[in-house]
């Protein structure tokens, strides 16, 4: 019998950091889908990081696909509603020039 207890998680070989590949990865996808800004720059920014650190050697290399879809998706994201806020606040300034040239 065996009085060890079981593991929960497995630790990468080497004694590298684990990777949060899937967890940059919801984050994108999720920017996308629902949240937005909420979770997109999260994801941009802990997906650079985390690619940055398995450049180095120091985090697991196994999650380098899941980090960059994740990243990209977040970039993705907080570029397109940069663009659409900007479009609104065109908008905006042009409907009140407008205004103010009809009255």
């Amino acid at each position: 019998m065996n009085d060890a207890p079981p593991t929960t998680h497995r630790t990468p070989s080497g004694g590298l950091e684990p990777h949060r590949g899937t967890l940059i990865l919801v984050l994108g996808i999720l920017s996308l889908v629902l949240c937005g800004f909420f979770t997109g720059i999260p994801a941009w920014i802990m997906g650079k990081g985390d690619l940055a650190k398995i450049k180095d050697g120091i985090m697991d290399p196994e999650g380098q696909g899941m980090t960059k879809a994740g990243m990209i998706c977040g970039m993705i994201c907080c570029i397109i509603y940069a663009v659409l806020i900007g479009l609104i606040l065109l908008l905006m300034i042009l409907g009140g020039g407008l205004a103010a040239l009809s009255s």
